[in-house]
């Protein structure tokens, strides 16, 4: 059996000329028209939601194309559709969520913590048979999403900052109440009790607001990653959706062998290494889930690689992600890109960068045109230790 795939990704708008995040959603979407997109929380942001394909390079296709859409779209306007967890110039308001009943009532709600919500991330569905199997898998596939958070890791700057962090999208994400690693459940109907107990607590209002890593779908026959920062480069959404299409796989396979998930009922540490994953990219250390050590990126991700290598091979997506896997950590990931960008020249450049990314061109940031700092905007902060080589990208525009 193929387990089909499909992405959700988020994008940030930008205004062109000042980089600057603006609440301009709602003239974009009249300017797509049509489905496949729609708005978030916040007026800054649209969603994207691609068909469902068998592989990889169809998976592709459709980012790209969307991504083309979206930048004629915006360029039309004077913006630029930005796919990174944050955007480093951006400011809070109360005052630009979106005219729906249901996010007025978040940002009435959670106040200060839906104000921040200048997020966005890349979300993968896999086919999975029913719910209950989808439940079991969540506890097997769990201790192997914060590799996947490093990859995608892309959100360093925090109005106008350097946080420290190569996903601060990440810690602002983990202040919802619903938001972190999920717990382990037997079936469909245990994980819903606890699901509906939480909602009868008052503290969430419907199912849309289970934030966890990984969930079922409310909707579909599907298991959802959502533990990803957006992605400026569409070769890692396909990166990680083929990864993760693995790790539903292994789970799925283990379970009709009878495995039972390996689970102590403590989580501590998985929340640790997303903290981890959050806080150092791929430049530094994991927790390699195998051990529960920390461990140098690349080893964790390459390990990973060779532990689901019979999964990638039943998709024949083996050779694709091996890859693209290569690309990602010769090149590093959005976060120091985005680092190295400031450092060389200002956040602006940077900036410029992403929205390059994101509309598919593959110059090196040192090569990118040179801007000019707007006089407002704060310099470009630190950088991150850099490896000694760090090629540029030359991915060509669909995997495989």
């Amino acid at each position: 059996m193929t387990e089909r795939i499909g992405a959700e990704e988020e994008f940030h708008i930008v205004d062109v000329e000042s980089g600057r995040l603006v609440p301009r959603a709602g003239t974009l979407l009249d300017r797509l028209g049509g489905p496949g997109f729609r708005r978030e929380l916040q007026q800054s942001a649209v969603e994207s939601n691609s068909r469902v394909h068998d592989t990889l390079e169809a998976l592709s296709a459709d980012l790209s194309r969307t991504r083309r859409r979206l930048d004629a779209a915006a360029s039309s306007l004077g913006l630029a559709v930005v796919a990174a967890g944050t955007v480093p110039l951006a400011h809070v308001t109360s005052h630009q969520v979106t005219a729906d009943p249901r996010f007025r009532r978040m940002a009435d709600d959670y106040r200060r913590v839906a104000d921040e919500q200048l997020i966005c991330s890349a979300q993968v569905h896999v086919d999975v048979p029913d719910r209950d199997t989808a439940v079991r898998a969540m506890c097997l596939v769990s201790p192997w999403l914060p590799p996947l958070l490093a990859l995608t890791a892309s959100s360093p700057f925090w109005l106008g900052a350097d946080t420290g962090y190569a996903s601060w999208r990440t810690m602002l994400w983990q202040r919802w109440p619903t938001a972190g690693p999920v717990g382990c459940y037997r079936s469909a109907a245990a994980y819903d009790a606890a699901m509906a107990e939480l909602i009868d607590s008052g503290v969430i209002t419907d199912a849309g607001m289970l934030y966890h890593d990984v969930r079922p779908s409310a909707h579909q026959r599907t298991l959802e990653l959502r533990i990803c920062d957006a992605c400026p480069r569409a070769e890692t959404v396909v990166l990680v959706a083929g990864l993760f299409r693995a790790l539903v796989r292994d789970a799925l396979d283990r379970l009709e062998r009878g495995a039972e998930p390996e689970c102590d009922g403590h989580h501590e540490w998985l929340r640790a290494a997303s903290w981890r994953a959050a806080r150092s990219g791929l430049e530094g250390r994991l927790v390699d889930p195998a051990t529960r050590r920390g461990t140098p990126a690349p080893t964790v991700l390459r390990g990973m690689l060779h532990r689901l290598r019979p999964a990638l091979e039943a998709h024949g997506d083996f050779t694709t992600v091996r890859t693209l896997l290569d690309e990602a950590l010769a090149t590093g990931s959005a976060a120091h890109r985005l680092r190295r960008s400031a450092r060389d020249e200002d956040l602006l450049a940077g900036i410029d960068m992403l929205a390059a990314e994101t509309r598919g061109d593959r110059l090196a940031p040192s090569t990118a045109p040179r801007r000019h700092r707007h006089p407002s905007d704060p310099p470009g902060a630190a950088e991150a230790p850099t490896p000694a080589h760090v090629p540029s990208a030359t991915t060509p525009g669909t995997p495989g």
